[in-house]
């Protein structure tokens, strides 16, 4: 089974889609499920698993009632406060959908690069292992650094790194990067999105040998089942088509034994959210 496993849904406003800039045209307009099947299903991709992209409960409930309607989205990653007092109530009221496949917090936006490591964030987040949801990291390449002792403190919590991290690949720079990725990939309870490089690197003039030595480099420490392909789609958009994107991983992982490239394109998916 082939699953996109990071993808976003929004109606968008200026207001609820700050994040989304003038340098973003291209996003500031709705992407919803009937613009995203036709382009899975041109790919055989039977499903999806559908990433917040506003920091609401609003917005989860919301991704769960779409999933609802939709059965090929097979899961949400929704966002609710885990550094709240609300956080026990909130978890116990939306894992009674069983749609409800992660939870992310948009840690990259955050002021301080140790905002993880912060006490009652962490507190929520050790929430999460009662409900057997995993934990989606978003985070920039300085933050990498303190990944390892944040992932450390909750060794029975499945993560699943986003983006592998965001590399500097427009400007192909691949340490620290590289060895902090390779530290944090020595914890085995952390998966790896092959997801979001083409918008790391210069939109308009990206060519796949410029974003190879960062997958090489995720593969060889993460390997086939801990890595799953995601498209980030729209905001893929702002620098590739879905299909490119997707031409680009199938040739980077052709090589593998089909059970390896199974795994990357959708097994490994199944296996840390559960499907």
């Amino acid at each position: 089974m082939r699953i996109d496993s990071h993808q976003h849904f929004w109606h968008y406003s200026p207001e609820e889609y700050g994040w989304i800039d003038s340098s973003m045209v291209r996003l500031q307009c709705d992407y919803l499920p009937e613009d995203l099947k036709p382009e899975l299903e041109a790919l055989r991709i039977e499903g999806s698993i559908a990433v917040q992209a506003r920091q609401t409960v609003e917005e989860t409930r919301w991704l769960l009632s779409l999933a609802g309607r939709n059965r090929w989205i097979r899961g949400v990653v929704g966002w609710l406060p885990l550094a709240s007092d609300s956080a026990p109530e909130l978890l116990e009221e939306l894992t009674e959908n069983e749609l409800l496949k992660g939870v992310r917090h948009v840690i990259q936006d955050e002021r301080e690069d140790d905002f993880m490591l912060g006490a009652a964030f962490n507190r929520g987040l050790a929430l999460l292992h009662k409900y057997q949801l995993p934990y989606d990291l978003l985070i920039l390449e300085p933050q990498l650094s303190y990944a390892s002792a944040f992932v450390d403190r909750h060794p029975k919590q499945v993560f699943i790194l986003d983006h592998i991290a965001k590399p500097r690949i427009a400007a192909q720079e691949l340490q620290p990067w590289a060895d902090q990725l390779r530290k944090l990939a020595e914890r085995p309870n952390v998966f790896c999105k092959l997801s979001g490089m083409v918008t790391e690197a210069h939109h308009g003039t990206w060519q796949k040998e410029d974003l190879r030595p960062y997958f090489d480099a995720a593969l060889e420490v993460f390997g086939p089942q801990r890595m799953m392909f995601g498209s980030d789609w729209p905001v893929c958009l702002l620098a590739s088509t879905y299909s490119r994107w997707f031409q680009v991983v199938t040739e980077w992982i052709s090589p593998l034994t089909s059970s390896e490239q199974a795994a990357i394109l959708g097994g490994t998916a199944a296996r840390a959210y559960r499907l």
